[in-house]
């Protein structure tokens, strides 16, 4: 349910944020000279140039952006997962994310969010007390003149803050409203988010005979194939065409306002894809839909303004466009014109969400929002077409690694490799494997970790084909590669590069 439920009982308890900040024990590479990216990793195509363009980076500094965010994402899953309930929230700072910041209630969980190599921050109110405070913010504000046309959590200051051209009579209807003044925030901006729907021809997909969107991502439901976009694009039952204006197919649901999604099951005459467009002449493999933390590098696809990319600045965000407000958006710095809703964000290569609206251009720059994807496949039942699977590795691929074993697996059975055993990597970097089994089978193939005297699995490529492929950028360490046959016996290849 993507709409705040309301807060019906109990109070909120007025306190003032504390915060202690501890310093990390990894080191932070200096901005000035950063060192080099790894020998061998290759960021997805022209994600580079978009965000030296968009961040203002070097080539080098978006190159170890990039491997610091995919190092530092593990290591906030761990320690989110073991504060629990007094997580207060997460996110990157510095200009190539070379810092991962934890907040917590517990003091006494401070050492071990260092010892993993983070920094901590001591906050008053956990996240989960945030989002209370949000839930009953989004049912006092919206539909009042001065509640603001955006209200978000934000983790960095551990409090609510309300975007609003009128900050003094905004603060004046929170005090009215019975809301905690300390933790809720009347901040001035002149952002008025719009919705990105656009009345003009182009090049996407569209609704009746002008009404254009952007495609979000490829999806099915059982055998029915389509694809996910933003619920105000068109309802139920419209039928759509695509950018050539042949025949395309039908939604099959739509939720505008409150949610902002929709998906449109299309007809045998077109192909799923499991990528993005990049706007030159190359695509982006979709490989997941794992969420990004705050402050990660994020890149949006559109038909009006093409290939943009920023950082995801707020999650939980609440937005009144003059059709009605959406909840539980994520606010980003990435630029967006109409024409462009729901478009695909995607961060490396997962998945985030599909274009809802946002403010400003891409001449003087803005603010977008997005509608996370994971809502949109758990309303529908629907699953993202990946390239883990969907796409079984070109021919040659395999026999092109540098690494090359074989082995043989029956129905149910499974192995390590390189034979048997493990392999070492000095330093940070890609690790791609390629496995290639027998048609008429289904094996697959994992990529493990040694971390806290155990095994991890860090990477799965489980598709319902005999060849698997995995492209995983992981830290230094001790790694290895199983292979899973679901189904049948076969002889197999595996290729296998490492950093």
């Amino acid at each position: 349910m993507s709409y705040r439920r309301a807060v019906t009982t109990g109070c909120i308890l007025a306190v003032t944020a504390i915060t202690l900040t501890a310093t990390t024990v990894a080191a932070k590479p200096q901005v000035q000279s950063p060192r080099a990216a790894p020998s061998g990793w290759k960021p997805p195509p022209d994600m580079l140039s978009a965000l030296q363009r968009d961040l203002q980076l070097t080539s080098e500094q978006a190159q170890i952006r990039l491997l610091n965010e995919a190092r530092l994402a593990p290591i906030e899953a761990r320690l989110r997962s073991r504060i629990g309930g007094d997580f207060g929230g997460s996110w990157f700072t510095g200009t190539v994310a070379q810092t991962l910041v934890v907040a917590t209630t517990d003091p006494s969980d401070i050492p071990q969010i260092i010892a993993a190599g983070a920094q901590g921050e001591l906050v008053k109110r956990s996240f989960s007390e945030l989002d209370t405070i949000m839930n009953r913010t989004d049912i006092k504000l919206p539909n009042h003149v001065h509640g603001g046309n955006v209200r978000f959590i934000d983790v960095r200051n551990n409090r609510v803050v309300v975007l609003t051209p009128v900050p003094l009579q905004t603060e004046d209807l929170i005090q009215a409203s019975d809301l905690d003044a300390s933790a809720v925030r009347a901040v001035e901006s002149a952002e008025r988010p719009r919705l990105l729907g656009d009345i003009r021809g182009g090049d996407a997909y569209y609704v009746g005979p002008t009404s254009r969107c952007s495609v979000g991502f490829s999806v099915t439901s059982g055998t029915q194939q389509g694809f996910v976009s933003a619920g105000h694009c068109g309802k139920a039952g419209d039928a759509t065409t695509g950018a050539n204006r042949a025949n395309q197919g039908v939604f099959q649901g739509a939720s505008f306002p409150l949610n902002d999604y929709s998906w449109v099951a299309v007809s045998a005459d077109w192909t799923l894809k499991p990528v993005v467009n990049n706007a030159s002449g190359g695509t982006v493999s979709v490989a997941g839909s794992r969420e990004a933390i705050e402050g990660a590098s994020v890149c949006r696809s559109g038909s009006t303004t093409d290939w943009h990319c920023g950082i995801i600045r707020q999650r939980n965000a609440s937005v009144t466009y003059a059709r009605g407000t959406v909840f539980e958006l994520t606010r980003t710095s990435v630029c967006a014109e109409p024409g462009d809703s729901g478009g695909s964000f995607i961060a490396v290569d997962q998945a985030q969400g599909v274009t809802s609206g946002g403010s400003g251009d891409c001449d003087a720059g803005g603010v977008t929002y997005f509608q996370p994807i994971g809502e949109i496949l758990t309303t529908y039942d629907l699953t993202l077409v990946t390239d883990n699977g969907a796409i079984p590795p070109e021919p040659g691929v395999c026999a092109a690694q540098p690494k090359q074993v074989i082995g043989t697996l029956a129905a149910g059975q499974k192995a390590y490799q390189p034979n048997g055993r493990y392999y070492r990597t000095t330093v940070a970097g890609s690790h791609i494997g390629c496995l290639d089994a027998d048609d008429g089978v289904d094996f697959d193939l994992h990529l493990q970790r040694w971390e806290n005297r155990t095994w991890t699995t860090v990477m799965t490529s489980e598709g319902p084909n005999p060849d698997e492929r995995i492209d995983y950028i992981g830290p230094a360490g001790f790694y290895r590669f199983q292979v899973v046959s679901s189904n049948g016996s076969s002889s197999y290849k595996l290729g296998y590069k490492s950093p």
